[in-house]
């Protein structure tokens, strides 16, 4: 089969398209031919630097998110047949290789892909729905009423929080660059901050929720946005001073982590069937531009997700 493989770590351009083995379904695993596999900001930061660096083995196939078809099923699985259309977030934090024609995973991993859609509009979503959603559900507890604060709400992640938010009964606040204002707005957002020329914790307060996907001193600058009783959910970015800060004002926050969860998935797929969710996809490039999808996903000059299309 192809797939994309980096032998270094470096710059996009380590990224390039061999021929390797396909893999083989074990007892408890199904094989499932790729269609479309979502980019996340993972693979980039990941292909970077290793992580974690005890157990890499190059070369490597970068991705996690896939939509495809089961081609064949192990011995004891029963929750797939083959022919039947798939999507998933595959083995996160571990190493999955989903930019690739085939992979293997447990059935768990997998949920159907949603009714009306195709393979990459079902590959933009397994991994930042999932995230948004395990924040809000068993992090956050978003409920009707509050007040979510989205930074960088026309990305991957945030783009989904401000559309599952919404569903939530939330008021929604999002940061992003003005040229991205209408699309947010698009999306359902209440109110959108262009955190380039306005300090969101001047312009923002009494807020139940933030949500952070940007890291750097975000965390820091959140803290006073937020009510009492409140939390911060953060992709990256928090130091033991931040996370002391917090205590101190009696807030919840912490580092979220995005797990690996049919039940969510399936659930996730019940929406975008009916048609009160949707992943916008930005670009569409094929499985050997890789590269310039990675470049593309760095300079942030794009809206919702991106994708490989095999």
């Amino acid at each position: 089969m192809q797939a994309i493989t980096y032998r270094s770590f470096g710059e996009p351009d380590v990224l390039e398209l061999t021929e390797i083995a396909r893999p083989v379904p074990q007892a408890h695993e199904v094989l499932v031919r790729v269609r479309a596999a979502g980019v996340n900001p993972p693979d980039w930061k990941l292909r970077r630097t290793p992580y974690p660096p005890d157990y890499v083995d190059l070369p490597l196939i970068p991705g996690w998110d896939v939509s495809g078809v089961v081609e064949e099923v192990g011995e004891y699985v029963g929750r797939f047949m083959p022919g039947d259309e798939v999507f998933g977030m595959l083995n996160f934090p571990r190493y999955a290789g989903a930019y690739a024609e085939y992979v293997v995973a447990r059935p768990r991993q997998f949920a159907r892909k949603p009714a009306g859609i195709d393979h990459v509009q079902a590959a933009a979503l397994p991994m930042p729905a999932l995230t948004v959603w395990q924040a809000f559900e068993d992090v956050a507890e978003v409920t009707a009423g509050q007040r979510v604060l989205v930074h960088a709400a026309a990305g991957g992640v945030g783009h989904l929080a401000v559309q599952l938010a919404k569903l939530r009964g939330a008021y929604v606040i999002g940061t992003a660059r003005a040229a991205k204002h209408a699309f947010v707005r698009g999306l359902g957002a209440d109110e959108v901050i262009d955190y380039t020329t306005v300090d969101f914790a001047r312009a923002v307060s009494g807020v139940d929720v933030v949500l952070d996907m940007v890291g750097k001193d975000y965390p820091a600058r959140s803290l006073p946005v937020l009510r009492s009783g409140g939390a911060f959910i953060g992709g990256a970015g928090m130091t033991p001073e931040d996370v002391a800060a917090y205590e101190a004002a009696g807030l919840r926050s912490g580092v979220f982590v995005v797990e690996p969860d049919h039940a969510a998935l399936a659930s996730i797929a019940g929406l975008v069937a009916e048609g009160r969710l949707a992943a916008h996809v930005d670009r569409v490039f094929p499985l050997a531009e890789a590269a310039k999808a990675h470049a593309l996903m760095e300079s942030g000059d794009f809206v919702g997700k991106l994708v490989l299309e095999m």
